[in-house]
C-alpha cells in the first residue's frame, strides 16, 4: 500500500511518522484491491480553541474504483489517529456488507425465478 502522510500546522516527527505507518498499515487487510493509495493528513483544527489544542486526522483511500474517507478530531494527535483508523475500518466493512447483501438478494431473486419455471405444470 502506498501511503502519503502530510502534516499541516504541526511538525511531522519520525516518531509520529512511524506511529501513523504502524497503525494504518493494518487497514490494508480489510481492502480487496491490490494497490490502494492512502492519503493521510494530520494537523491542528484551529489555533484558538478554548479547550486547548485540537488535533485532526484525515484518511482517504483510493484505488480500484473505491473511495473511502474518514476524519476525526481529538485532544491528542495519537488518539485522533487511532479513532480515524477505527472509523475507516468501519467504513470499509460497512461497504463490504452492503455489496454482499446486494449479491445475496440477487441470488435469491434468481433462485425464485428458476423455482417458478419448474413449479408450474
Amino acid at each position: 500500500m502506498k501511503m502519503n502522510i502530510k502534516a499541516t500546522g504541526i511538525e511531522l516527527s519520525p516518531a509520529l511518522f512511524s506511529y501513523v505507518e504502524k497503525r494504518l498499515a493494518k487497514v490494508e487487510k480489510y481492502l480487496d484491491i491490490t494497490e490502494p493509495i492512502m492519503a493521510v493528513e494530520l494537523g491542528k483544527s484551529t489555533e484558538h480553541h478554548k479547550q486547548g489544542e485540537i488535533y485532526r486526522a484525515e484518511v482517504r483511500i483510493t484505488g480500484g474504483g473505491l473511495d473511502y474517507y474518514a476524519t476525526k478530531e481529538a485532544i491528542d494527535i495519537y488518539a485522533a489517529i487511532d479513532e480515524v483508523r477505527d472509523e475507516i475500518i468501519h467504513e470499509i466493512t460497512k461497504n463490504k456488507g452492503k455489496k454482499r447483501e446486494l449479491l445475496r438478494r440477487g441470488q435469491r431473486a434468481i433462485k425464485n425465478i428458476i423455482r417458478g419455471f419448474f413449479d408450474k405444470k
